[in-house]
């Protein structure tokens, strides 16, 4: 997957749906802030199939009116769907992170080449031992602001 040529873009996966809920119905926070960097193409955002789907669900279930906004926020912020991963890559993902839901979010953001891993699920992603063995880092919104500027 290519990342853009710009220079000065770092790729963070925002792959959790917490944290694009967050990011899309929070004017404040880490989510957010990641959202305006996608926006100003300080960063490239991707989400994987799967969590837009879960998060197209979750808004169907409990907001169904907000749906048609929710495209807004994600296109300014140029956000990015990643591919979905291969059986390599899945079964990867699945020795790494034991819980099998959060480990195709791992494998999509494999697949995607990311350099960074947004979640907000602290069980099972965000502060997991077994996280070390990835080939990027795994943390909050906050966690990757703070990433970025380290960068």
């Amino acid at each position: 997957m290519s990342r853009s040529p710009s220079y000065a873009t770092r790729t963070a996966d925002s792959t959790s749906t917490s944290a694009l809920v967050a990011a899309i119905f929070s004017d404040t926070g880490g989510a957010r802030q990641l959202l305006k960097l996608g926006e100003a193409a300080v960063i490239t955002l991707w989400v994987g199939p799967s969590v837009l789907a879960e998060l197209d669900a979750v808004l169907e279930h409990k907001s169904p009116g907000s749906r048609p906004g929710l495209a807004l926020p994600l296109d300014r912020a140029g956000v990015q769907i990643g591919p979905s991963p291969d059986s390599v890559t899945q079964t990867r993902a699945e020795t790494i992170i034991l819980y099998a839901p959060d480990a195709h979010i791992v494998a999509e953001a494999l697949a995607a080449d990311a350099d960074y891993l947004v979640s907000l699920d602290r069980q099972h992603l965000v502060g997991n031992p077994q996280a070390e063995h990835m080939p990027f880092p795994v943390g909050t919104p906050g966690d990757c602001l703070a990433w970025l500027r380290a960068q």
